[in-house]
């Protein structure tokens, strides 16, 4: 990890916004010598059987940026969400802020885009985002310098977001008890997540690492923080003892004995275009349901 900007010293106040209805945990990121903040993996709700979207998780972390006079600079996406809908333009027009994702988003794009029958009016050139970031690109947040590291493997554009001595994980990593997210999506693959995460347990052991998903394994509560050197000792699917070509098997079969996401459909839709709902060619929003397509 020499090429990456690693700091230890700078800590960031991290506060967590756990969503119940998709298991998804937002941040909310400060930078200790400024007002500034960076919002990461932000959701935006949805009954979907009822096509009704509204912001009350959204709302929360904007009441908490208002109520303690934060400045929002960055609204970091770690990847294009199968799970759950961002609220990134939502929080955006409120509070102002850079929208960013890795630059393998127009993979994703790409992808998607013809899974939807999108359309040449679609993008996939990332344009719907302020900044794409590659690998080992920095950043600032306030006094506090971040950085990216690309962790393909869950997705091609998923990307590991490094500050100070906390490290955002995305779905490159679960709670110990938890191991790792699947590869089974399109661009995704079980040996490449295991080298990416490789790349991330090779960050110095105290870094704090903060999940962007747990489901209470054995019906444990809710937990979202670990650590580096946590992972490596009693992560089930990549700790200690466990090898490439184990992790490579057991997450080819876990994987093709998974439901997909019940919100794949619309998550994909809105995530690859920055969090904006599409519209009809009338503008009235509008979601697509693909037949025998995923």
């Amino acid at each position: 990890m020499t090429n990456y900007p690693v700091n230890m010293a700078v800590e960031p106040e991290v506060r967590a916004f756990f969503d119940p209805g998709t298991n998804t945990i937002s941040y909310v990121v400060k930078d200790p010598a400024s007002s500034s903040v960076a919002i990461v993996d932000s959701v935006m709700d949805i009954n979907y059987a009822a096509g009704r979207i509204t912001y009350d998780n959204a709302d929360e972390i904007i009441k908490y940026v208002q109520d303690n006079s934060l400045t929002v600079e960055w609204l970091i996406e770690t990847h294009v969400h199968a799970d759950h809908l961002s609220a990134a333009p939502y929080i955006q027009e409120k509070l102002g802020g850079k929208i960013g994702i890795g630059e393998n988003i127009t993979v994703v794009q790409d992808t998607f885009g013809k899974v939807f029958n999108e359309g040449t009016e679609f993008q996939r050139d990332g344009s719907q985002f302020d900044k794409l970031f590659k690998d080992g690109d920095s950043y600032q947040i306030g006094t506090m310098t971040a950085f990216a590291i690309h962790t393909p493997g869950h997705t091609p554009a998923c990307m590991v977001h490094v500050v100070g001595n906390a490290t955002f994980a995305g779905d490159t990593l679960f709670m110990p008890d938890g191991g790792s997210a699947r590869a089974d999506f399109p661009g995704g693959d079980a040996a490449t997540l295991y080298d990416s995460i490789q790349k991330v347990l090779s960050l110095p052991e105290e870094m704090r690492l903060f999940m962007c998903h747990d489901y209470g394994p054995n019906g444990r509560d809710i937990e979202w923080e670990t650590s580096v050197g946590a992972e490596k000792e009693h992560n089930i699917h990549v700790g200690k003892g466990h090898s490439r070509e184990d992790f490579i098997k057991f997450r080819t079969e876990r994987d093709a004995q998974l439901d997909v996401p019940k919100l794949i459909i619309p998550s994909l839709q809105v995530n690859m275009r920055a969090g904006a709902v599409p519209t009809d060619e009338d503008g009235v929003p509008m979601l697509k349901v693909p037949v025998n397509a995923l």
